[in-house]
């Protein structure tokens, strides 16, 4: 492509990241969750990184295709589990464990006619209220399920909303437990936020996910200073024309941004088209020719601009870095009034990957 923008996976900070989490729940087994493609890292480069991972987790029963496709044989566990019969036949297929939040998920498994039983993940709301069975009816689950004969090992999972804010974690621990209590099995509770910050959830497994790939759970770089956590993706790119505008001039559409005095504009080929935010205001952080500057203008679809002001270096070619090693995702999110999450997952297929 003519265009200099790149992703640049780093599967040397997803190995790390990974070991940060080990080290976080050093008695726990650890599922690394790659839904989404891997947070937009690519499923088969992410792979390379999180290797050494127990299991993974994820949604698409494609992608967990894949991962056996590339060789992966440990667990993998399908977060939404499934809701149909050619589901559960992929399932047993392809030796899958499945998360089961509801009696017609239930159902289907007792109707099934596999090869072998199927482990699943046996879910609860415990204050989420998005999947699971209520902590009153979550021993009947237990019971049906464990006197299915398709189902073999039963974990017993539930999900974080606040893990990771001032709210934390007890209320939803204190339903789960008394949902659960006196059912043996092994527990999958914590996400990214409660590997990193509620150790008395970790139990026997964990499940991080946006900590694997160097973004803070809690959506600010500050949350996870000091955690040696790496950023997995740079989005880099180049400058590709350089203005010059005169006091009262603006820049791109709309004319949302006037200039103060005369000053030097850079034009940096990446826009929405490539997953960028739209919603970028004046002072989103970008490193320009290797100095922290801002974004101007509006960004358009295959390009935005930048101040020059602190960069009288800068010119054609000069390097740029959206993200990365130097500007934190997180940093990026807060200026557009988002997560760290959505700008990795909004990564299109234009945005050529370089593996390292």
């Amino acid at each position: 492509m003519p265009r200099p923008l790149l992703a640049t996976i780093h599967t040397a900070a997803l190995a790390n990241n990974l070991a940060v989490a080990r080290r976080c729940a050093p008695k726990s087994k650890l599922l690394a969750v790659v839904k989404a493609n891997a947070y937009g890292h690519g499923l088969a480069s992410s792979f390379q990184g999180l290797c050494s991972t127990d299991g993974f987790g994820l949604l698409d029963l494609e992608e967990a295709v894949k991962l056996r496709e590339i060789g992966w044989v440990g667990p993998i566990l399908l977060l939404e589990g499934g809701s149909r019969q050619t589901d559960i036949d992929m399932i047993d297929r392809y030796s899958l464990t499945t998360t089961v939040h509801c009696d017609e998920q239930l159902r289907i498994l007792e109707m099934a006619r596999l090869s072998k039983p199927v482990n699943i993940h046996l879910k609860m709301n415990s204050g989420m209220n998005r999947l699971g069975y209520a902590a009153g009816k979550y021993r009947a689950a237990w019971e049906r399920a464990r006197s299915c004969p398709s189902i073999g090992q039963i974990t017993l999972m539930t999900h974080f909303s606040d893990a990771e804010s001032e709210i934390g974690i007890l209320n939803q621990l204190d339903v789960f437990e008394h949902g659960a209590n006196g059912i043996m099995g092994s527990r999958s509770l914590s996400n990214s936020a409660a590997t990193l910050w509620h150790p008395n959830a970790h139990f026997d497994w964990i499940r991080p996910g946006i900590m694997l790939y160097g973004a803070s759970p809690s959506g600010l770089s500050s949350g996870i200073k000091g955690l040696s956590l790496q950023p997995a993706m740079t989005l880099s790119s180049e400058l590709i024309a350089v203005q010059t505008i005169d006091p009262g001039g603006s820049v791109g559409y709309g004319s949302t941004f006037k200039a103060r005095e005369r000053m030097r504009i850079g034009v940096v080929a990446c826009g929405y088209a490539d997953g960028y935010a739209r919603c970028a205001p004046e002072g989103t952080p970008v490193q320009v020719d290797g100095v922290q500057t801002q974004i101007v203008g509006r960004v358009s679809m295959d390009m935005l601009t930048v101040d020059l002001s602190l960069c009288p270096h800068a010119n054609i070619g000069s390097p740029v870095e959206l993200w990365g090693v130097h500007v934190p995702i997180d940093d990026v999110a807060v200026a557009c009034g988002t997560i760290g999450y959505e700008l990795m997952c909004a990564i299109t297929q234009r945005v050529p990957m370089y593996i390292e």
